[in-house]
């Protein structure tokens, strides 16, 4: 007897059911991180910090102690300069600790038990910090938190597809809405709690944290959908460990050697959070219409601005790119993250110019900001869901979340980065401030740039995800996502 054909997959929209839940748990997830960060330098710099506060902040001299050291040659830190290499370290160290966590769930956890850990770690970590003595016991939760959730949400979309899928590439773009769709709300929600003084930081904290306890709620209702872990499979019998071969290990190289300007772009990038927010709480004019409707835009809601416009220029970009596919003429990845560096080095001269036009004293309009991050949000484009993509359909399976969380320690040092130039903002004049983040996200597109040829045969495919040309499928009228 002929043995029954393998159940079709269950798609939505075109692609495995198990992509909306991973959408939507990752939305949440991103709401209570991007939520908190859209608060925490101004936390730092408006309260914390202040004398009357600071005191009785566990671990405080001693953490401010070693950042003087390796931060300032051993001089004392300024609210400023110390709120920024805190936020920088936090940034970083979220974005050290998913390599690890990738490595242990390839070896132990598994990617399913490991996003249940990172969770219900970080929900934790968002009400603790309702408590401003325990800053520091909170961030560091949220870092290890981090470190099990980031690597193993991202490399389970992969998981949904089989090996040279055409359909990969747009399911990153469609899970990279998902994260800014909740980037989009949090600064709207808890940015909005704590400027209110009816009811202040903690309760943008606690926002935050009822935003990961949603997410784990809506991931263990996802599992059912979700394919089995490698680690699930080597125990069951149904896969075996292979070793990494030579052509593996060139695609590793590859990804390494693509981390160093990928690293520039985010010590630029990630000033968002940090110089950004206080140029445009100190530095802007952010009445809405000056003289007609002097409606001032809360400081926070600036930080949704990127974020909306992520899923706003999404199906525009995606779209473009499938237009010049068909004529030829789509720019290979590199090219792509190469532009990403230089459209972010753009943005940040367009912050020089709103320096230069006002003046020292002066506040700029908002408009400055809405163009520069329409601009940094088209580099974003070009270069972080691309890069995810990469990472996916390049690396070797046995190793795919450790190197995605390898990918991650671009963020891990960039971050660190971040922290030390933001100590500059408040000790350097604007325009050279400007023209710094300029100039190395400058470097970081002819870096990159010069990397697509050497690359070129290594990344055009993969050792073990080749492109495949994919079959022809019928229409069947289902509703696209806009991103297909």
């Amino acid at each position: 007897m002929a043995m029954a054909d393998a159940a079709p997959e269950k798609t939505l929209f075109g692609h495995p059911r198990g992509l909306t839940w991973l959408f939507t748990t990752e939305m949440w997830e991103r709401f209570s991180y991007y939520g908190m960060r859209a608060i925490l330098v101004l936390y730092l710099t408006n309260f914390l910090l202040l004398p009357g506060h600071v005191e009785s902040v566990v671990g405080y001299h001693a953490i401010k102690a070693a950042f003087e050291s390796i931060f300032n040659g051993g001089q004392p830190l300024g609210v400023q300069p110390l709120s920024s290499v805190i936020y920088g370290n936090y940034t970083a160290f979220v974005y050290l600790t998913p390599f690890f966590g990738g490595m242990i769930a390839d070896r132990w956890l598994g990617q399913r038990m490991s996003v249940i850990v990172g969770g219900v770690t970080m929900a934790i970590a968002e009400f603790t910090l309702m408590e401003p003595r325990l800053l520091f016991v909170g961030l560091l939760l949220l870092i290890i938190g981090n470190g099990f959730f980031k690597p193993n949400i991202s490399t389970q979309v992969g998981n949904l597809y089989k090996a040279g899928d055409s359909r990969i590439d747009r399911a990153y773009s469609i899970f990279y809405v998902g994260i800014n769709v909740g980037a989009f709300f949090s600064p709207l929600v808890c940015g909005t709690l704590a400027e209110d003084p009816a009811w202040g930081y903690k309760w943008g904290f606690c926002a935050a944290g009822i935003g990961m306890v949603i997410g784990q709620v809506i991931y263990m209702f996802a599992l059912r959908t979700l394919p089995k872990d490698r680690v699930e499979r080597t125990r069951a019998g149904t896969e075996t460990k292979k070793p990494l071969t030579s052509t593996d290990w060139k695609a590793v190289s590859a990804l390494i050697l693509l981390c160093i300007p990928t690293t520039l772009f985010w010590a630029t990038y990630e000033q968002q959070g940090n110089t950004i927010n206080l140029w445009a709480e100190q530095f802007t004019n952010r009445a809405f219409i000056p003289g007609i409707v002097d409606w001032q835009i809360p400081v926070t809601w600036f930080q949704s601005f990127n974020p909306f416009m992520i899923f706003a220029f999404t199906p525009l970009i995606v779209g473009l790119w499938g237009r010049q596919a068909k004529r030829g003429r789509e720019p290979r990845t590199v090219i792509k993250m190469a532009l990403g560096n230089f459209l972010l080095a753009l943005s940040y001269l367009i912050m020089a110019a709103a320096a230069f036009v006002t003046g020292a004293d002066g506040h700029a309009s908002w408009l400055w900001l809405l163009g520069f991050f329409t601009v940094i949000t088209l580099g974003e484009l070009y270069l972080s869901p691309i890069g995810l993509a990469l990472v996916a359909r390049v690396s070797p399976p046995q190793i795919l979340s450790a190197m995605m969380g390898l990918w991650f320690i671009t963020s891990f040092t960039g971050n660190q980065l971040q922290g030390y130039i933001g100590s500059f903002f408040s000790r350097m004049d604007k325009v050279s401030f400007f023209l710094l983040c300029a100039g190395l996200g400058l470097l970081a597109s002819v870096v990159t740039w010069a990397f697509d040829r050497p690359l070129r045969s290594i990344l055009e495919g993969g050792p073990s995800r080749p492109q495949m040309v994919p079959e022809p499928q019928a229409d069947t009228g289902a509703v696209k996502h806009p991103a297909q």
